[in-house]
């Protein structure tokens, strides 16, 4: 096979994409991404060593975040930023090397993974190792060993992306940084059982929970906290520019850049809540949200008209003939060959995104595929002011339950099922979502209970934090010992790494009986699965109809 990917939830057949991948990757693409990842764990184990030394600088762990973060599922199809990152690994590594051994400290080699020993210095070098270092390279390794690896490696991404958004923001907290370095150099480590593996994958989730509380932290401290909105879906007659992704750091920028141009600004999928935040609300020329999930992107930037702004992952290709092609930029850790890429900040002084605005202003308002409005803003701070609602409305029965349908959304036809599964719910419960999955619902007319909306939409998949929040405190004000206690029902879908780190948080947190969908991720072995069911109650889904009587009989 040319390639071999199976960390998204499209993976090719169930069991991984071996020629193409599905999101659109290209087999070059995909196996420059697995030598990085491979020269990333060379790294780590060097820079771990130079943290010992004390002579650790910073900037090479938020260089691993940004390599990590790249990686990630439809965030970058662009083969020479790949190139260009393989070299500045094995150029940082290098460096960090002679600083040992400038302060005497001796690394037995012998020890140290390969990754940590290959040098190369071609594009055609390489390319013959990246065939060399895949994820099926060694034919001899344990499929339950290979399988917690992986997942250990994606949950590793995920808790990355977030930390590099909790970083834009002046965030960090290096103790997330020092497992993402032991996490990688440990899936080298062929002395690790399978016991061990599933402890560090654990302890992942529990990183995981400390990225997402930092991001929230770097999030409501920079813009407030989110407060229920009423979003408009419709559009103006102004010219505009639509920006997706995740990255809040940009929106700002991007507002305070548009301010008084005449050009309005329109979110799009996962940046959807940034309409939430009270010092987004200022700006007058932030419209609303243009569109749905991020699947649906080629026809609906068709529609749009104006420049696209991409600011993290979630990005497809556009077909040869893609009438937007030449409106769409990239930013961050996102990039597509001919897109134009805005530069990343430096010296702290923001992103220049000039060149898109004088773009917008030659452009055609956007074309009106919808109208109305949809509600979001309930992240834990929102919930928890309502906590009195929503106790009494437990207390006399009228929500008998809270469905948690975070996660993402993707192509597949069986999603459909998340759109039914929200239709047939009893009346008496209520949705908690975050995430990009929640458009197959939030603007399905599903009503209210005593006031409290049917869907609470808490935010990004990031803010899949606040449902956890919110559980616990429901939790504490009951009085009881177990969060698996609570009438909460975790039916949720995934897509890519991210959704990993959230579902080993969530594990971290001690919630169980989890059901993931819709089909569980390829990367896990039978056995591995297993190990999920007995310890977490982690199953799958099947029909609305089957489920619906499994979880209300």
């Amino acid at each position: 096979m040319s390639m071999f990917c199976f960390q998204c939830q499209e993976a090719a057949k169930g069991k991984g994409c071996d020629y193409k991948g599905v999101c659109g990757k290209t087999e070059d693409v995909a196996n420059m991404q697995d030598l990085l990842i491979y020269a990333l764990k060379g790294l780590a184990f060097y820079t771990i060593e130079a943290k010992k030394a004390d002579i650790y600088k910073p900037s090479v762990s938020k260089f691993i975040v940004d390599g990590l973060f790249a990686t990630i599922t439809n965030a970058n199809f662009d083969k020479d930023v790949f190139i260009e990152k393989v070299r500045r690994t094995i150029e940082l590594r290098i460096s960090i090397e002679n600083e040992l051994e400038k302060a005497g400290v001796k690394i037995n080699k012998e020890e140290a993974p390969d990754a940590a020993k290959w040098y190369a210095y071609t594009a055609g070098e390489y390319e013959r190792k990246a065939n060399a270092v895949g994820i099926l390279s060694d034919i001899n390794e344990n499929e339950d060993i290979r399988s917690l690896r992986q997942l250990l490696t994606y949950g590793i991404k995920g808790a990355a992306a977030y930390a590099e958004h909790a970083f834009n923001l002046g965030h960090e907290d290096e103790s997330i940084y020092d497992f993402l370095l032991k996490g990688l150099v440990a899936t080298t480590d062929n002395k690790l059982t399978g016991a061990e593996l599933t402890n560090l994958v654990l302890e992942c989730g529990s990183i995981g929970v400390k990225a997402m509380a930092l991001l929230d932290k770097a999030n409501t401290t920079a813009y407030g906290n989110p407060e229920i909105t009423k979003v408009n879906i419709g559009v103006r007659t102004n010219p505009a520019i639509l920006i997706t992704g995740h990255d809040l750091k940009d929106m700002e920028e991007l507002l305070q850049q548009t301010e008084g141009t005449g050009i309005d600004i329109y979110t799009h999928s996962e940046m959807l809540p940034a309409n939430y935040y009270p010092a987004f609300k200022k700006y007058k020329h932030l419209v609303g949200n243009y569109g749905n999930a991020w699947w649906k992107q080629k026809e609906e930037f068709a529609s749009f008209n104006g420049p696209i702004l991409f600011t993290t992952n979630c990005l497809v290709p556009p077909s040869d003939n893609a009438v937007y092609a030449d409106k769409v930029y990239t930013t961050g850790a996102s990039g597509f060959p001919g897109f134009k890429h805005i530069a990343d900040r430096v010296d702290g002084k923001p992103k220049d995104f000039s060149i898109i605005i004088e773009q917008a202003k030659k452009c055609a308002s956007p074309r009106e595929i919808e109208t109305g409005e949809i509600i979001g803003g309930f992240a834990h701070n929102q919930v928890l002011a309502l906590a009195d609602k929503v106790i009494d409305a437990v207390k006399t029965g009228a929500i008998k339950k809270f469905v948690v349908m975070a996660g993402c959304d993707g192509r597949m036809k069986s999603r459909d099922y998340y759109s039914d599964f929200a239709t047939q719910l009893p009346k008496d419960s209520v949705i908690l979502t975050a995430g990009c999955a929640k458009y197959r619902y939030n603007k399905l007319q599903l009503g209210d209970i005593g006031g409290i909306p049917r869907v609470l939409d808490a935010g990004q998949c990031n803010d899949s934090y606040s449902l956890a929040v919110i559980a616990l405190k429901l939790k504490e004000v009951f009085g009881l010992d177990d969060i698996n206690k609570l009438p909460i029902i975790y039916n949720i879908a995934w897509y890519e790494q991210k959704a990993v780190i959230v579902l080993l948080a969530l594990l971290s947190l001690g919630v169980k009986n989890i059901h993931l969908g819709p089909t569980l991720p390829a990367f896990l072995s039978p056995n591995v699965v297993n190990v999920l069911v007995e310890n977490f109650g982690i199953a799958g889904i099947t029909s609305v109809e089957e489920d619906m009587q499994k979880f209300f009989a």
